[in-house]
């Protein structure tokens, strides 16, 4: 089930905050960056969604971690735009950091049982 699935949690954890945070820009930023946030986030729980369904998911979590960079790199920009307080900003990538680390380990667990099934034969 996609909802036990901890990356997922930790993707519409981050939505839920950025959608309360963009709320707060200013109108003529809402419409640029605050979209493009909001956009990647709901790009990045779609494909988690997608690779969960599927056995063969590198490809997924390989975009999944070319969004979170992406994130990443907005959430930046709002900061330095002074959208974001300093302690937002802090929060995030407390948030963006911790699902990079589980999108890795995700990523090795898929490595590890295939390492292990070649030694086999």
């Amino acid at each position: 089930m996609i909802d036990q699935l901890i990356v997922f949690q930790k993707l519409y954890d981050l939505y839920l905050y950025t959608h309360k945070c963009v709320m707060k820009f200013p109108k003529n930023q809402r419409f640029l960056i605050s979209s493009k946030l909001l956009e990647a986030n709901l790009e990045m729980l779609r494909l988690t969604i997608i690779a969960n369904a599927k056995s063969d998911r590198k490809e997924e979590q390989k975009q999944i971690s070319v969004l979170l960079d992406i994130f990443r790199i907005n959430i930046r920009l709002s900061k330095d735009l002074n959208l974001l307080s300093i302690k937002r900003y802090a929060h995030f990538m407390l948030l963006i950091n911790e699902i990079g680390r589980l999108l890795s380990a995700w990523k090795s667990a898929l490595i590890t049982p295939l390492a292990s099934q070649s030694r086999l034969f």
